[in-house]
């Protein structure tokens, strides 16, 4: 029996590498087609939640777990590797202090992959990374014990395309492009994906599976830079950038709305366009789009404690010592994930500038040691006391929970970087626009 029969007929066992917010999706998909689906973290906390049927992410809700629970099971145990037809990778490709790709994850997973590998099996990266990850970098490596890609054991890459919280796209909805090593490859790798999504996409090559992730977010790093450079412009030409957006995006072709903030947050957009850029060096191209964009965005939250800083100073009040509250850790609304936020920056810029910090987010109850910052802080909560006691309220991340209404009225100054506060008729003087 071949592995495609053995996908068609859900007798194929399934491994997926990486159990966050890509990897624990598709394990309740594959758990929903029919499939025995076993995850593998190093995360011993994330073994032990799931085991008991917990959801450790927000939008997972843990009723999905323990339906999964007769098929699925959660290990640390990478031997179990050997067991797996399919083996689907889902780790962090995240930036090093250089703003370089770090392949850490990919690549010790890769080694990882190779020590159990056997003839038969198919390997899926599934993480954002530079074209020629798949077919070069992670195939030497598979290939070192002796088995040989696209003979003895299968090769593709698809990308993941999650959106946390999106109400209107799924894992199981939302197009899966796929790119193979081989035909082969590409005909099994599409197999395994049509049994859990309503349509796959498949390509020529994972190269250009590859790219064409990096094109989706580089577009939306592109155009969000855009908008954010145009928001400081207009800005001093005291133009509404909102409203602007609101009049342009009435013509029905020709401009998709884009909208500014703080920042970029995210495990995507802020990092994903520099695995392009570092790959292009070598072929001495110069990635300019990408690097202004990437210098537009990285600047907001500077231009967002510019503004801070000059609204308090209106009002007679320096910087140093000011009670600022943080409306909003998460990257974006409605989401408990904070990797990459624009806000993890703008608390770090305001203690630097000696404010006194504090943050509330219904979603995240309090702060964990990451790659860049370890705040140790808590979620103060949200009263009449606790906004008039502060200097400024910063709108970071506009939850749906949030009652803005309240917080204008209790806040003796609000700096909204989302356009969350509406106002009707006449400019509030207690709300800055950043």
């Amino acid at each position: 029996m071949t592995l495609i029969d053995k996908i068609k007929t859900k007798q194929a066992n399934i491994g997926v590498i990486g159990l966050g917010y890509v990897g624990l999706p598709l394990v309740i998909e594959f758990c929903r087609a029919g499939f025995q689906v076993t995850g593998f973290d190093v995360d011993e906390v994330k073994v032990r939640k799931l085991q008991q049927g917990k959801s450790y992410i927000k939008h997972i809700d843990s009723s999905l777990i323990r339906q999964s629970l007769t098929r699925f099971s959660s290990t640390s145990d990478f031997g179990h590797l050997s067991d797996m037809d399919s083996i689907i990778i889902c780790v962090p490709t995240p930036l090093d202090r250089h703003r370089e790709p770090d392949m850490t994850y990919v690549f010790n997973t890769t080694r990882t992959v190779a020590r159990y590998l056997r003839k038969g099996q198919l390997i899926v990266l599934e993480s954002t990374t530079y074209p020629g990850t798949t077919d070069e970098d992670m195939r030497r490596i598979l290939e070192g014990g002796g088995l040989k890609a696209g003979k003895d054991f299968l090769l593709a890459y698809s990308p993941e395309r999650e959106d946390p919280n999106n109400r209107d796209f799924s894992t199981g909805t939302i197009p899966k492009v796929v790119g193979g090593y081989t035909q082969k490859c590409l005909e099994t790798a599409k197999a395994l994906y049509d049994s859990i999504v309503s349509r796959t996409v498949p390509v020529s090559s994972a190269k250009v599976a590859e790219a064409a992730k990096l094109l989706e977010n580089i577009y939306r790093a592109v155009n969000i830079a855009l908008v954010n450079e145009l928001k400081v412009l207009f800005d001093k030409m005291e133009i509404d950038v909102w409203e602007v957006i609101e009049a342009a995006k009435t013509k029905p072709f020709g401009f998709q709305a884009f909208y500014p903030g703080p920042g970029l947050g995210g495990h995507c957009i802020p990092v994903d366009p520099f695995y392009l850029t570092w790959k292009a060096r070598e072929f001495d191209v110069a990635t300019r789009f990408i690097e202004l964009a990437g210098e537009i965005n990285t600047s907001m939250p500077y231009y967002v404690v510019q503004k801070t800083i000059e609204a308090l100073s209106e009002r007679g009040k320096g910087v140093r010592g000011a009670k600022i509250l943080i409306l909003g850790l998460a990257y974006k609304k409605d989401v408990d994930d904070v990797r990459e936020s624009p806000a993890l920056k703008l608390i770090e810029l305001f203690r630097k500038a000696g404010a006194l910090v504090q943050y509330n987010d219904p979603f995240v109850p309090k702060t964990h040691k990451m790659r860049k910052y370890d705040f140790n802080m808590k979620s103060v909560t949200i009263s009449e006391n606790n906004l008039k006691k502060h200097d400024c309220v910063v709108i970071a991340t506009d939850h749906s929970s949030y009652d803005f209404g309240f917080i204008l009225k209790h806040a003796s100054l609000i700096v909204d970087t989302r356009n969350a506060v509406k106002l009707s008729g006449a400019k509030n003087r207690k709300v800055v626009r950043a």
